[in-house]
């Protein structure tokens, strides 16, 4: 993964974008309707969140004023819960990312413990035979085996260390009602924007 670097070109700071989204709480039906520009536009934006709006606009085929008004509208809706830099974890010092699956356990307990391990990137609570995934980043096999060792105290639990990540944070179209084949329907009507930097 490439580290983001923030552009102070872009449309304000993180920040002033955060003070238009208090928590990024949804004001709005998480069902707000969705049109092919507010797809290329919500496209465009998990490519690249440092766009400026005329560029945004630019883009899309929309005025500045135009695309501004929809980012606010997606934003408001909840649609765009946030903006963030994506970091590479290795540069930071986590030689090592992992997936653990926890089986049945005490909700709050794992909970507690979630909350209290830095090193958990992401929790998933799941169906089937184990309750959670867990991923983890450390900075080697012995920080490995003390993070895990926090949760087989909790449930049986199995880890598998990752070695490649071919895919990920991918830009994500509106879903359709009719879910189109690869090259059908609206939401395959244009290409998505190859992000400058590996995710």
């Amino acid at each position: 993964m490439g580290a983001a670097l923030i552009s102070k070109e872009f449309r304000g700071t993180f920040l002033e974008r955060r003070a238009g989204l208090p928590g990024f709480a949804p004001t709005m039906p998480a069902s707000h309707p969705l049109d092919t520009f507010d797809a290329r536009i919500l496209a465009e934006l998990q490519a690249d969140a440092r766009l400026s709006f005329s560029e945004l606009g630019r883009r899309v085929h929309l005025s500045q004023p135009a695309v501004t008004e929809r980012v606010r509208k997606l934003e408001a809706a909840g649609v765009i819960r946030g903006y963030r830099a994506t970091v590479d974890l290795g540069a930071l010092g986590y030689g090592i990312r992992a997936i653990v699956r926890v089986g049945r356990c005490d909700y709050a307990a794992l909970m507690r413990q979630v909350s209290a391990s830095p090193e958990i990137v992401n929790a998933f609570n799941i169906t089937g035979e184990d309750s959670w995934v867990l991923e983890i980043a450390v900075t080697d096999v012995a920080h490995l085996d003390a993070v895990v060792s926090r949760f087989c105290a909790l449930g049986e639990t199995s880890t598998s260390i990752i070695l490649k990540a071919p895919r990920e944070h991918h830009p994500m179209l509106p879903a359709r009602p009719e879910a189109p084949g690869p090259s059908e329907g609206a939401a395959a009507s244009f290409t998505l924007p190859t992000p400058e930097l590996t995710r």
